[in-house]
């Protein structure tokens, strides 16, 4: 299995020194049995005057940084070494992991804990007849194939555009134009699993390519990426990146994990100058995957964005 190094630098450009309010970052990956943090360090330039890290409502790391002066520039860089163990596939055995026509039922006890998980954010009749699409006619249709054909769905007859900027469309925008951002598709795809029932989370993070002689790489690479959580009774929460087609963690590190898209923003923050004076923003991320065997650094991509 890989060591994952990632490399992601943000840099704001002012024409005259500004006043920095707050800023809030998330760009620590999570902790979990499949992904290891080994190492983890953010510089801030200019120096901020105080720097803390704290664990939010969903158990994601967020570095809080406050500042004292004035600068024309604010450049964040967070670099991290994770192990990343990915487990293939999953065990959907058991009548438990098949719906029928009706909304799927958790039992009472997991649906007491999964409550925020179901809540559907954007209620939509064409969004809910989408999803109905998924299951068979007849009988019931296991949530592995459900799902599995539901993001490959969006992987082929959706066209997958780079916006870096701004909140996520809504569902139906996004069913409607057959377009949209990695973090689009992982709205529509929660927001139709949780009209069938099930409980899905949208999660936030990197993607990379294990294997990059594969292949042309993965579409979302370059800059932060997202995807979906599901829910499944014995499987526990496994992800699907409809933006991919993947099932499974592999090739994805987790940053953030939450019900709410606005709650998983890898960096925000506030400004005092004229609006004039803001110049724009570049983004760069590197990853470099290290191979188990030779353990040498293999350089995937960079990206910039102005």
């Amino acid at each position: 299995m890989p060591v994952v190094s990632i490399r992601h630098l943000t840099a704001y450009r002012y024409r005259s020194p500004v006043a920095f309010g707050e800023h809030r970052m998330m760009l620590r990956p999570l902790e979990a049995h499949d992904q290891r943090l080994i190492s983890a360090e953010v510089d801030v330039s200019p120096q901020p005057a105080l720097h803390r890290e704290i664990c939010d409502l969903s158990g994601s790391s967020v570095g809080v940084v406050r500042f004292a002066g004035r600068s024309d520039r604010l450049v964040i860089e967070s670099r991290v070494r994770v192990d990343h163990r990915p487990e293939d596939g999953f065990d959907l055995e058991g009548e438990d992991s098949a719906i029928g026509r009706g909304p799927f039922r958790y039992a009472p006890q997991d649906a007491a804990e999964l409550a925020r998980s179901l809540e559907r954010v954007q209620p939509s009749e064409a969004v809910d007849a989408w999803a109905m699409s998924f299951l068979r006619p007849v009988g019931r249709t296991r949530l592995g194939r459900l799902l599995g054909d539901m993001s490959q769905a969006i992987h082929a007859d959706f066209t997958y555009t780079t916006r870096l900027e701004g909140p996520p469309q809504t569902p139906q925008v996004t069913l409607e134009t057959r377009r949209g951002s990695c973090r689009d598709f992982a709205v529509l795809m929660a927001e139709a699993a949780r009209s069938l029932g099930l409980a899905a989370k949208f999660v936030s993070g990197y993607i990379y390519s294990s294997s990059p002689k594969s292949g042309p790489g993965h579409r979302g690479g370059g800059h932060t990426h997202a995807w979906v959580r599901v829910y499944l009774p014995g499987g526990g929460w496994t992800d699907f990146d409809p933006t991919n087609g993947l099932i499974g963690g592999r090739d994805l590190i987790r940053v953030a994990v939450v019900n709410d898209p606005r709650h998983a923003l890898p960096l925000h923050g506030s400004w005092d100058g004229l609006a004039a004076d803001f110049l724009g923003m570049d983004v760069e991320v590197e990853i470099e995957v290290e191979q188990a065997s030779a353990q040498l650094p293999i350089p995937l991509r960079v990206a910039r964005s102005a």
